[in-house]
């Protein structure tokens, strides 16, 4: 898992992250807002409450929290096999 070590708020519900494995970069969560648990960021300004937890997620007010996983994919553009090998394992049939 990388965790996120910086984050850093931009205009337009944009995020500037960097992981701990030293990659950097932006992501867009605007298309999050307004639904079901992303109702709080309606609000802007606690869009921009957000704090990194102490296991690298990012947490608005215990309310909502991203798993740095996914953000790292985002930020990224890369597909989760191509982060987690073990998905890429072939099926066995018995």
């Amino acid at each position: 898992m990388n965790r996120i070590t910086q984050v850093k708020v931009l205009d337009g519900y944009r995020l500037e992250l960097t992981f701990g494995n030293g990659v950097h970069g932006g992501g867009v969560l605007s298309d999050l807002v307004g639904s079901g648990v992303f109702r709080l960021w309606s609000d802007y300004q606690e869009f921009q409450k957000v704090k990194i937890s102490d296991t690298g997620d990012l947490t608005w007010s215990g309310q909502v929290d991203l798993c740095p996983d996914a953000l790292y994919l985002r930020v990224t553009g890369k597909r989760p096999e191509d982060v987690f090998p073990i998905l890429k394992r072939e099926p066995v049939n018995a």
